[in-house]
């Protein structure tokens, strides 16, 4: 068994792997990420999921829903940690997939992925905690600058951890952005990760205090000037698991069950066929008896 198998098998398990272990992986997986677009080319069939925030257990319901990596095809649209107890496994076994199966996983930049968010929502604080230093956190904020910032599955079904931005109107432009950096609070970049749709006429302030607010006239024209089916994006709760906007030309996808272990929501992944058929599979949060929760539950009341 290869040291990446057996470090795979022990994240399986919800078991941490060395710091240096970690330093490897991360500086392998920097070599895979530098080669990958911004807007990172995917073949159907795929498997596309939300937001994971640090919920391990729920991951690996997922998993057991979906079909394990590689034998199915996997899209996540970014948020691996944050507010969920679990992000140093959650996030190192995904990496640890990519590694060991680049074309089979292929994992997109949440607004969660920043050094500043990590260091108030948990992520930070988790690191510390497990490995007595912040080396773990750095070496995976790092690789989190190398994340592609967006994905299209066969030039037809664009994703995106967030949504639009009034500074964008063709793939293109985004492909010129230069992502190795920390999230910036305002422009491009900001906006695919933090943007939301909503029931309005063009744009809108946000109320997170990043991105922008969009209508279905902007996903209209977007999808039209680039001969798009469908947006596919994460970053809000539904508590069906997906919600369908503008005449189906946009669809959340949120894949953390009972979001912080308190919301009772559903969650879902989306799979498409080779023909990009469209499947939804609703999962529930993970038993209680196949999770371990840590005695201490620091969990922050603001929703991002």
């Amino acid at each position: 068994m290869s040291d990446l198998d057996r470090q795979i098998s022990l994240l399986n398990k919800c078991q941490l792997i060395k710091e240096s272990e970690v330093k490897d992986l991360c500086q392998k997986a920097r070599e895979i990420l530098i080669e990958e677009s911004n807007v990172q080319r995917v073949d159907a069939p795929v498997t596309i999921c939300g937001d994971i925030h640090g919920q391990f257990f729920d991951l690996q319901e997922l998993f057991k829903v979906g079909g394990a990596c590689p034998d199915t095809n996997y899209l996540f649209m970014g948020d691996f940690v944050d507010r969920g107890f679990y992000s140093v496994e959650t996030f190192l076994l995904l990496l640890a997939l990519k590694v060991r199966y680049p074309d089979r996983i292929t994992l997109l930049r949440g607004n969660h992925e920043s050094r500043q968010i990590t260091q108030v929502y948990g992520f930070y604080d988790e690191c510390l905690r497990k490995f007595g230093s912040v080396n773990v956190w750095r070496y995976c904020c790092e690789i989190f600058d190398y994340l592609s910032l967006s994905a299209l599955i066969d030039d037809k079904v664009f994703c995106v951890h967030g949504g639009l931005s009034p500074a964008i109107s063709t793939l293109d432009q985004i492909r010129t952005i230069d992502r190795k950096q920390e999230v910036p609070h305002d422009g491009a970049m900001c906006d695919l990760l933090w943007s939301d749709p909503d029931e309005i006429e063009s744009w809108g302030v946000s109320p997170r205090g990043a991105g922008y607010l969009f209508g279905g006239d902007v996903v209209s024209m977007f999808v039209h000037a680039n001969n798009l089916d469908l947006i596919a994006r994460a970053h809000q709760l539904v508590m069906e698991g997906y919600k369908l906007m503008f005449k189906d030309t946009l669809v959340t996808v949120w894949s953390a069950p009972n979001y912080c272990y308190r919301c009772g929501n559903v969650a879902s992944i989306l799979e498409f066929n080779e023909h990009l058929g469209k499947n939804y599979k609703i999962f529930e949060a993970a038993p209680h008896e196949n999770r371990s929760i840590p005695a201490k539950t620091p969990m922050p009341d603001y929703f991002l």
